[in-house]
Parts: C-alpha cells; structure tokens; sequence
C-alpha cells in the first residue's frame, strides 16, 4: 500500500468501507470466538516439519499486518496479543473470498479459521479456510520495515507503538510481569492489600507539592495524595499489622526521564519490625521480580552490568559524602562550613541545617556514581520527618534509600511511633513551610491523635515501581515503562527543557 500517500490510503479504506455497507456487510461485527492465540500454537508445534498437516482446526483473531498476493496463492502475518503467525491463502481453498481476502488492508482486525500446517519452507501457518473483518482499519499502519521510530508519537499514540514496535510489547510485558511479582512476594510474607484516599483534605506522607482540586459539594479544596503513608500507618495502630498498598501517587513536579506527575509506588507498613527487617524484605522483592520477569538477577542496563542478586552492599549518608570530598566532616559539622563547601561547589544554598547541606552534597557527588543496588543508610533526622531517631546516632534517622543506576528506587525506615516527637518534627516543618518552603509537610492533627492511640514500632517501606521497571526493561525513560504518560498538549510541541531531557 506504500504507493499511496496516507491522505490517498484514508480516501481508499473510507471507500471500502462504504462499499462493504452497501453490500450489507457489517464491517465491525460481534461474536467471533478465537480458538487460540499465535504464541500457543508456536508452543505447541515448535519443530513441525516442512509440509506438515495437523488436522487441528483452530480460529485465531488479530491485526493484519503483512500481506503478499502471489496470484494463486497469498501470504498473511497476523499479529495478537501473542505475537505473529502466518496465514496461508490458498485460491482453490477459499475461491471468491479469495479476492476478498487479498483486498484487505494491512491493520485491518480479521478473525481467520483454518488448519494448523507449516508450508515447504517450514512456516507455522494457519491455512485460512474461511475468514470475517472484525474491524476496518481506516489508518495505515506504521511504515513496515522502520516502524514507529517518533518519540513524541510513540507515547500520545501508545496503541500505534504497541501495535508497530515489538520491543515496547517487551517492556509492558516487563512491567505486567514486576507488578505481578511484588504483589505475590508481599502476599507470601502475609501483608494485606489495601486501598486509602486518593482525595485528601491534607497531603501528607512525604515532602512533594500536591495537586489541587474542589469538591463541590463540600465547597473544599481537596489534594491528590503526595503518599498514602499516613492512612497505612492508622491501619498499623487499628490492628492491621501488615499492610501494603500498590497504587498511583500525583506530585505537582516537573516532568523528566525519571519523573512524571502520576506515578506507581508500593508501599507497605509491618508492625515490630525495622528498618533493618525491610532490607531484607526489599532485597527478596527486587530479586524476585528480576528472575519473574528477565529469568535472572544478572541484568544488562543500558550498556553496564548490574547484579540485583541479594545481599546489596550498604553505606553511610553521610560518610559517603566525606568520604567524596576526602573532608573530615559528620553531622555535627558547623553549618557554616558546610555551606562554604557547598559554595565553593558552584551549588545552591538550600534552606535549613546541616541535613539539608548534606542532601544537597549527597545529590551532588555521591547519587550519581551509585550503579549495582546499594543501601544508603541512616539520613539526617532534617531530612526524615516521619522517620524514627536514630538509637545510638544523634542527628541521624533510621532511614535508608536504595540506588540503583544513579537514581532512588526505594525509600523506607523504622517508623516514628512517639506522637510527641513527632509533632516536634511537623512544627519544624511548618516553620519551613512559613519561611517560603512549599513541599514542606504540614501538621496532620488527625494523623497524630492515630498516633497518641498508640501505634507499635514499624517498619515502612515505598518502593517506586516504575523505576524498578525501567532498570528490568532496560529503559533510560521513565515515559517508556508507563502506557500514557503526560505529555505537554499537542499543540504545544516544543523541544525538550534541559530538565525532561536530562
């Protein structure tokens, strides 16, 4: 059909269209039941000889994709949700819908029923012994040997990539297969699955900027949740000691090869455990998903080895950052100091104490370099508002974050369970929030009186599931691992700020 521009290929499937009507042909009927798909009949004749005949008569459904008329006989690939098969088209076999089938348009959706066979050449086929449109395709498809090669296209027209572009198939496949992974993983270990507020009268569970809505009804404004940590945790002090919840989060951010607005965290809470114990927890989810999905922890990431085999190594937050700039410095460093070397860096100056310089110089020099997983442990109290003290370093939380190829993939710690203590640490925020800090986190009063109940010592954990997928997809974007991601309207293409290309 190449020969047509696509303009010209619309005008021609509109005209088959009209006439298929006016034949009285409906062309998208209901109640064509395939029999199986491509990849079960590929299994279950993997090394049939040339010229075989099965006898099995089977009825397989997809979308036309290739298309030969040799005259006589003519030669189609169906794809399906399985992958591809040839159909074998004989004349003698079909007589007048013989015409009719090589009329068809490539994208076209067929049911086909026939007889299992492999030609001389060997080729699994289906020999088409009668065969129904299913749906006209007034498109043409992707060119054929190029495919969908558009970045921009490939994500706002995501059925046009799945349709032409095997890899991305690959990488949703990837994406079915980790979710499915974690979910089995967490449910072995005895955590029940939940579900909490996606509308909130107060984010909170991390420090991100909301999105706002109204409700009109109430006549209040309501957030999309930042987290749904707090909700799990009043789970945890009503007796529900093992929890998790597998949902979408939306942070008023910007966009990025890591982020996008809407996204996929798990997040679980376990009753008389720490941080310690989560360790272990993530170390066996992310193993698990690696060998459910890829067959192994050995993965390939784009052009570097990474081993996703437990145990991963650790190291300290903030020893990693003296170590990187080969000073004698800890937590209790004087804060003009600090920010004296973050200057000196050519970096920003944040706002707050020695735990936010030290984020700013772990952000710098260390997250970066980090590829095979590594726990970065114990973060400064400044930076973990919900994280528990640290029992024998001041200054520190029990917190850890795991790094995979320079990014955070997960996040947890040993919870703080003492509603005074905490309080402190929502007023510390609050007063940030005050001097211009708008991710700051707010005080929840509901969240501490759940807490004055009393809540037992907990270990929690967010893992960030796309990311996970694109380590295990072997992706470098995080719009390639989500079916639809945001995207700027169409009207509105631009080239890529430093940031979303970055």
């Amino acid at each position: 059909m190449s020969e047509h521009r696509p303009d010209e290929q619309q005008v021609i499937r509109r005209d088959k269209l009209a006439e298929l009507r006016r034949q009285g042909v409906d062309p998208y009927p209901v109640g064509f039941r395939p029999t199986h798909r491509s990849d079960q009949l590929h299994a279950t004749y993997p090394e049939l000889e040339p010229g075989s005949s099965t006898g099995l008569e089977v009825s397989v459904a997809g979308r036309l994709v290739g298309l030969r008329d040799m005259g006589k006989l003519a030669f189609g690939v169906l794809q399906d949700a399985g992958g591809r098969i040839q159909l074998f088209v004989d004349r003698s076999g079909l007589d007048d819908l013989y015409d009719e089938f090589v009329a068809l348009d490539l994208g076209d959706v067929v049911g086909v029923s026939g007889e299992v066979i492999t030609t001389r050449k060997g080729e699994l086929s289906v020999r088409v012994g009668d065969f129904q449109l299913q749906a006209k395709a007034l498109h043409p498809m992707p060119e054929k040997y190029h495919g969908l090669v558009d970045t921009e296209t490939r994500y706002r027209q995501r059925y046009l990539d799945l349709i032409a572009n095997e890899d991305s198939r690959r990488v949703f496949d990837i994406r079915t297969g980790v979710v499915r992974s974690l979910r089995a993983t967490f449910e072995e270990r005895g955590f029940v699955e939940v579900e909490t507020p996606m509308l909130q009268i107060q984010p909170g569970g991390a420090i991100a900027k909301p999105f706002v809505t109204h409700h009109n009804a109430l006549d209040l404004d309501m957030y999309l949740r930042i987290a749904p940590e707090l909700y799990l945790k009043r789970l945890v002090v009503g007796g529900m000691d093992k929890v998790f919840e597998l949902n979408r989060n939306f942070r008023n951010e910007g966009l990025s090869p890591r982020h996008n607005p809407e996204f996929t965290m798990l997040e679980s809470y376990e009753a008389y455990a720490d941080y310690e114990d989560v360790m272990e927890l993530v170390e066996e989810a992310i193993s698990q998903a690696a060998l459910a999905t890829v067959n192994t922890t050995s993965v390939m990431y784009q052009g570097r080895d990474m081993n996703l085999a437990p145990p991963y190594a650790r190291i300290d937050y903030v020893g990693s950052v003296a170590e990187a700039l080969k000073e004698d410095i800890s937590i209790e460093t004087d804060a003009e100091r600090l920010r004296n070397i973050v200057r000196a860096l050519g970096l920003e100056i944040p706002d707050g104490g020695t735990g936010k310089l030290f984020e700013s110089l772990f952000e710098e020099l260390v997250e970066p370099k980090l590829w095979d997983p590594v726990f970065v442990v114990d973060m400064p109290t400044e930076i973990s508002p919900l994280a528990r003290a640290h029992r024998s370093r001041p200054g520190l939380a029990e917190r850890f974050e795991l790094f995979m190829a320079g990014r955070e993939i997960a996040n947890a710690f040993t919870e703080l369970n003492d509603p005074a203590e905490q309080r402190a640490r929502f007023e510390m925020q609050a007063a940030a929030r005050a001097s211009g800090d708008d991710e700051a986190h707010p005080i929840d009063e509901d969240y501490l009186l759940a807490l004055e109940y009393g809540m037992p010592p907990t270990g929690g954990l967010g893992i960030g599931v796309d990311r996970l997928i694109m380590v295990l997809a072997d992706v470098a974007s995080i719009r390639d691992v989500i079916l639809f991601p945001h995207l700027r309207p169409e009207g509105a293409r631009h080239e890529m700020s430093n940031e979303e290309a970055d």
